[in-house]
């Protein structure tokens, strides 16, 4: 603002660059010079034609890419009518039963010219055969979709506790997914190797990053395993990482991300394709950061957390809302989470260089050390595994090794709050103000479950019960065969009006179902 003329990235002769390997300071040598992050969006709730709408308005106020939240039914692959969703249909996201709901979702949105993310693990093929199934019938061939597919069932076993299947039953369907859109969607990414989950059920960062790139390791052994060379199939990989509150900590941990994933993809998995060792992800502000005392504080929090994504490296971003500790955002909290993304964008000049921070002495320390914790658990898991990072990661689930590690550092962190040693605005400290801490929240009624769950009769009732059984059948079918690739019998049912929960039923009969012995 005051007429200083910037380099478009700053470094010694000879030092490291954005956009050079091992990419600590950014995949792109131009990073948002060139392009801004996506600004995606989560949303879902109510039903799929309230979800509609709500991206509708996404898109009006600027937002570039849409990201599906599901209700706690259709994430745990039960239908709306099932006794267990009762009391939670359209609750927590969007209820989606069948292939009426998901045209329902999109339609009138330009599947072939905007991004969709779904954050959805367990039942993440079915719900991916749906999506596929509604484009097409909207003339967008499968070919021409672009985003991104959540399916990273490990993190679920570890943090999230979203399971369904056993692990190495639930670990057939990600290959499958990976192998079918490595052939058949070239746009798509098909795991989004999650560590925010991880990071809100406790973990450090540091444990954050080690498990999440441990999880992404494993999913590359398995699709190697399956036959894929790595460069077909690691290009289309992202990560999605949390943007929490410690500001300098948050960027080191995206940097020594990107440097260990380019090393272990070269070094250890023999990649060359430049994009393979390019790690990239998506961040989302922390939800576990807000409180309920003082919201109009969180839209402080997300601004700061999302400002670290930035400086970080992120390639898209979502800013929860200030109201988010209480409820899902109403339109007007999510339009001021979108502004702030707009704000970092447009008017602080942060994107006008490439990674600002990249040379502080501090922050190259900082991702050094963190680097260095991560390398630690590698190690451990690895000899889990006997070597294989794959089985590692599913061994070290069978031992709760992941999960305790998760719960210890929670404790600790709880242990810190409620002694005051961490000080929490309006929640431990400085709490005047939280009388008057109300605000309009968006409410989920009785009357929208009601008519999910007649929508769900009518389907049933208008659908030809023999395709149906016929695409049951033959899902149950090629199940029971290990080398068969489930996608195609998927995407049949899904034609047929197969419900989410009745594939999940059929492969379920098949595959049997996980319980979690848990930490004592």
């Amino acid at each position: 603002m005051s007429g200083i003329p910037l380099e478009p990235v700053y470094g010694e002769e000879g030092s490291e660059m954005p956009g050079v390997y091992p990419y600590t300071r950014g995949p792109y040598a131009s990073m948002y010079r060139s392009k801004l992050w996506t600004m995606r969006m989560f949303a879902g709730f109510g039903t799929a034609t309230d979800t509609n709408e709500r991206f509708r308005e996404i898109i009006r106020s600027g937002g570039d890419g849409l990201s599906t939240a599901f209700d706690m039914p259709t994430l745990m692959g039960l239908d709306s009518d099932h006794p267990m969703s009762l009391g939670e249909v359209g609750r927590c996201g969007v209820a989606i039963d069948s292939l009426a709901d998901m045209k329902d979702l999109f339609a009138g949105i330009d599947l072939g010219g905007i991004t969709t993310s779904m954050t959805i693990n367990s039942p993440a093929a079915p719900i991916l055969a749906m999506f596929v199934a509604q484009a097409e019938t909207a003339g967008v061939p499968r070919k021409a979709l672009g985003g991104t597919l959540q399916n990273d069932i490990l993190k679920e076993y570890q943090a999230q506790k979203e399971f369904v299947f056993p692990p190495r039953q639930s670990m057939r369907l990600v290959r499958d997914v990976v192998s079918f859109t490595t052939a058949e969607m070239p746009r798509w990414h098909s795991i989004s190797i999650s560590g925010y989950h991880i990071r809100e059920a406790g973990s450090t960062a540091a444990e954050e990053l080690a498990f999440t790139l441990a999880n992404g390791f494993a999913y590359v052994e398995l699709a190697m395993q399956a036959g894929l060379p790595v460069d077909t199939f690691a290009p289309r990989l992202s990560f999605f990482f949390n943007a929490h509150i410690d500001f300098f900590e948050e960027i080191a941990k995206y940097r020594a991300a990107r440097r260990i994933w380019a090393r272990w993809m070269k070094e250890k998995y023999g990649a060359t394709n430049e994009r393979s060792l390019q790690l990239r992800f998506h961040a989302q502000t922390a939800g576990v950061s807000l409180t309920a005392q003082q919201p109009e504080v969180n839209i402080v929090r997300t601004a700061v957390e999302a400002l670290a994504a930035v400086m970080g490296g992120a390639q898209s971003l979502h800013t929860n809302s200030m109201d988010e500790a209480m409820a899902l955002p109403t339109e007007k909290a999510a339009r001021i989470a979108l502004r702030t993304q707009q704000v970092i964008a447009h008017e602080t000049n942060v994107t006008h260089v490439a990674d600002p921070l990249g040379g502080s002495w501090f922050v190259e320390d900082l991702t050094n050390k963190i680097e260095e914790l991560a390398e630690v658990m590698f190690a451990e898991i690895s000899e889990m595994g006997h070597g294989s990072m794959l089985e590692g990661c599913i061994q070290g689930i069978e031992d709760n090794w992941f999960q305790g590690r998760i719960s210890d550092s929670a404790f600790e962190l709880e242990r810190t709050f409620n002694s005051g040693e961490r000080i929490v605005v309006g929640a431990n400290r400085f709490k005047e103000g939280n009388e008057d801490d109300s605000l309009d929240l968006l409410r989920i009624s009785q009357e929208q479950e009601k008519e999910q769950r007649h929508r769900l009769a009518t389907v049933r009732q208008d659908r030809n019960d023999v395709a149906v059984s016929e695409a049951r059948q033959q899902l149950q079918h090629d199940a029971s065969q290990p080398d068969v690739n489930l996608m195609p019998a998927l995407i049949n049912a899904a034609n047929a009006y197969v419900t989410l929960g009745e594939m999940m039923s059929s492969l379920g009969e098949v595959f049997g179902r996980h319980v979690e012995v848990p930490v004592i």
